[in-house]
């Protein structure tokens, strides 16, 4: 039976929607452009534009200097003072909160950090206060929506942060509280999904709408993109691939410690520990900043590169006289032990990628987290090398486009979306 056709308040709000989306993705407009772009009548434009001025969502930027002057003319833009919103990227010792306006331009962003010897309740009141400061600080008034990307599982029936093992208290209490103190709407999600989101939407998944992320940091996870959603799982856990068991860590890991899966062999610590083999020394802390790992691959990028110390009279990349692996003077790897180093952790990221890609046949896999943007598309070559004997489906591997970035942007992007449905209304379904 066909459906009946959309009542008159229906066809507003949809046209409505069409509008501000117009708005958000191409910037302003005149009144002519919408009409052409939209396929609606001057009449109908004329009217929607009226409507959203008066709802205080659209207004006057200015003139088009392309066409006459006249109303026509005039440039319509989304008010994006409208609302203002935050994102916050919690790690284990520390919070890095960003404020932006309605369409997610930057007002002010900060850090802090919280050690691990922080008590719950001053290190929840260090990242509240952060997020308070940092709003006063951008000039807004009144938050509308916060994101918060975080470590752990995220219940899919109430939208909580589940406690987790490894995980400190603060993190759980600190979402109660943001809740308690902001009249703002406060959502969580794993920081691994938001990292993906953020992929899909602006970084090296953009053509795709099916991928895994694999994160590669001072842990491992990956997060599933099915058909352009990403997929939680049952109790929230889908990408826990750090517990995933995997040949040449010598142990298997336990319903409470990684150690033993996927982990042992790609987390920042085992990367390292890798890269020390071949002689190659790591900056940076595994507990808190940025991975050691990420140090170790780039600086084994850079002796591949003849950048690194050891590159001692420009013969050859970090090797003494040219021909040979190690470096001049001790202090950076030439090119033979940087190229065994990158090519020793291909493949154990492609142990880990194999597993996934058997279940899941994604057909791409991008290396997130700071260790896959430290490594780029040299790591990203290595690994999809690697991955191609391992399984008989065909994967492509890209390196992130965003790196550690990608947690706070997907945070950012989680609460620009929630609130713009909010504010733009979204059209109700028509009857019949």
């Amino acid at each position: 039976m066909p459906s009946a056709p959309a009542s008159p308040s229906t066809a507003r709000a949809i046209n409505d929607r069409l509008a501000l989306r117009l708005l958000q993705e191409q910037g302003p407009l005149t009144a002519s452009r919408l009409k052409e772009l939209t396929g609606l009548s001057r009449p109908t434009v004329a009217d929607l534009v009226e409507r959203l001025q008066g709802a205080g969502l659209v207004r006057v930027v200015g003139e088009s200097g392309a066409e006459r002057r006249g109303p026509n003319a005039k440039l319509y833009g989304i008010a994006a003072d409208r609302a203002h919103l935050a994102a916050l990227d919690v790690r284990l010792r520390g919070v890095t909160v960003t404020v932006t306006d309605l369409l997610g331009a930057p007002l002010a962003e900060a850090s802090a950090p919280i050690g691990g010897d922080m008590d719950t309740g001053p290190a929840v009141e260090r990242a509240a206060a952060l997020l308070e400061r940092t709003v006063r600080e951008s000039g807004a008034t009144r938050l509308h929506t916060v994101g918060v990307g975080a470590p752990g599982l995220i219940d899919p029936a109430t939208g909580a942060l589940r406690d987790s093992a490894g995980l400190p208290d603060w993190h759980r209490r600190l979402v109660t509280v943001l809740r308690e103190r902001t009249a703002a709407t406060v959502l969580v999600e794993n920081e691994t999904n938001l990292a993906a989101m953020a992929e899909l939407r602006e970084g090296a998944a953009r053509d795709r709408d099916t991928f895994v992320l694999l994160w590669l940091g001072h842990g491992v996870g990956a997060a599933v993109v099915l058909d352009g959603a990403v997929r939680r799982g049952a109790s929230g856990g889908a990408g826990e691939i750090g517990f995933l068991p995997v040949p040449g860590t010598g142990a298997l890991p336990s319903a409470g410690d990684c150690s033993g899966g996927f982990h042992s062999l790609a987390g920042s610590a085992a990367v390292r520990a890798l890269a020390a083999r071949y002689g190659i020394e790591a900056a940076g802390s595994d507990t808190e900043g940025e991975p050691a790992g990420a140090s170790a691959v780039r600086a084994a990028l850079d002796g591949l590169a003849g950048h690194g110390p050891g590159a001692a009279d420009g013969r050859g990349p970090g090797a003494k006289d040219g021909r040979g692996p190690g470096p001049a003077d001790g202090r950076g790897p030439g090119a033979e032990a940087a190229g065994a180093f990158l090519d020793a952790l291909a493949e154990r990221v492609a142990l880990g990628a194999a597993a996934v890609c058997a279940v899941l046949d994604p057909g791409c896999v991008v290396l997130g987290g700071e260790l896959g943007h430290a490594g780029g598309a040299a790591l990203a070559a290595r690994v999809e090398q690697r991955l191609a004997p391992l399984s008989p489906l065909r994967t492509e591997v890209r390196a992130s486009d965003l790196g550690g970035a990608a947690v706070l942007r997907g945070a950012l992007l989680t609460a620009r979306d929630a609130a713009q449905d909010a504010l733009f209304g979204t059209p109700p379904a028509p009857h019949g």
